[in-house]
């Protein structure tokens, strides 16, 4: 009797190997709700770990393309520890059931802490800056992915690494695409406008979403630090997410990061968002070289007249209350809009551009402030 589609995907899962356990996917229980169509489209779970590669993913969707008679694969990906459930609280004896522990109750053990990983250094990366913002739609990661370039074009070896783990973006921006190749256990970044990329989104699906705890986005972000054969380089850029949370944490816990920017819009909600944004890196000892403000204003094409669109001057307030520089102004441009939307950014697209030429200063002013690290 012939092989049913399920079970020829259970076969060629079992030759995905999970080296930290020894064993297959199968065998190891991390694939779970394999569901197939009558058209040979497949959507099935992994469970992942903070401690595996964070490439099996892509293993195992390849495996089951792979698989004759199936025709799409859609791998979900689900935090094994979410998966494990509770515990069940001890019974008094007697059969009387126990209340649930309160915060600060007296005779309540102490919550077990653990100490924070020690940074390591990894000098072939040469300055690592991460690019942080407040809040999410300021364009931060149009402007990590500009700076890169306007370093590049100094000549210096850079890597740009997208630890929006949530909304990677970078891939985009860059025109970049397809799984990175693995070559002695090394992942290869992708290469793009004369800079090394790498991202989480050259792992999963367009349309999967990242619904990942703190151990794993500490996993992610240290394999690719670790595990990436980015090479000699002179700058290192980190696309940070928004915010203050896990990747911002896991980044300063993972590796030293010699310096940090801050990107806002002119408004005062972003302005109070970045501020927030600098107090976290400087509490966690990293310096924050200064602020950028992007979509400053809008130059009319016909007429030249400036509009502010989101208010002004929110960048060089938040600049002085900080006590640190204003590294630029960028001004909302079209150009960058659809360049970033097409794989051309705007450094690689128009180089004379206003807002091309804001970014290159800006870029300057950081190769100035930050020396290179002994290697």
């Amino acid at each position: 009797m012939a092989e049913s589609l399920r079970q020829r995907i259970d076969t060629a899962l079992r030759q995905v190997r999970n080296e930290r356990s020894g064993l297959d996917v199968i065998a190891s229980e991390m694939v779970d709700r394999v569901a197939t169509t009558t058209e040979g489209q497949v959507r099935l779970t992994l469970r992942l770990a903070a401690s595996d590669d964070a490439t099996l993913a892509r293993s195992v969707r390849q495996a089951v393309e792979g698989v004759d008679g199936v025709t799409a694969v859609r791998v979900d990906i689900e935090d094994a520890s979410r998966a494990a459930p509770p515990a069940a609280p001890p019974a008094r004896a007697g059969g009387a059931s126990r209340a649930l522990p309160v915060m600060e109750q007296p005779g309540t053990a102490a919550p077990r802490t653990v100490a924070a990983p020690t940074p390591v250094a990894y000098p072939h990366l040469g300055r690592v800056v991460a690019i942080s913002s407040g809040k999410g739609g300021v364009g931060k990661s149009t402007v990590s992915t500009n700076l890169a370039l306007a370093l590049a074009r100094t000549g210096a070896r850079v890597g740009l690494m997208d630890a929006d783990i949530y909304g990677p973006n970078i891939p985009r921006m860059l025109g970049a695409a397809g799984a990175p190749q693995v070559r002695d256990n090394r992942i290869v970044p992708l290469e793009a406008h004369g800079i090394k990329v790498m991202s989480i989104g050259f792992l999963v699906e367009r349309d999967q979403p990242a619904i990942w705890r703190g151990p794993i986005i500490m996993k992610v972000i240290t394999q690719f630090l670790r595990d990436v054969e980015w090479g000699t380089l002179d700058w290192f850029i980190v696309d940070m997410p928004p915010g203050t949370g896990d990747a911002q944490l896991s980044l300063v816990q993972a590796t030293n990061v010699h310096a940090a920017v801050i990107v806002t819009t002119p408004q005062e909600v972003a302005t109070g968002d970045a501020l927030r944004g600098a107090k976290m890196f400087e509490r966690v000892g990293v310096p924050v070289l200064g602020i950028v403000e992007n979509m400053s204003w809008f130059s009319c094409d016909h007429c030249g007249e400036k509009t502010h669109i989101f208010g002004s001057g929110g960048g060089a307030r938040l600049a002085a209350e900080l006590g640190l520089p204003l590294l630029g102004r960028i001004p909302l441009s079209v150009a960058v809009q659809e360049g970033g939307d097409a794989g051309q950014p705007i450094l690689a697209s128009d180089l004379e551009s206003e807002a091309s030429q804001a970014l290159i200063a800006i870029a300057a002013q950081i190769a100035n402030a930050v020396s290179l690290p002994p290697r």
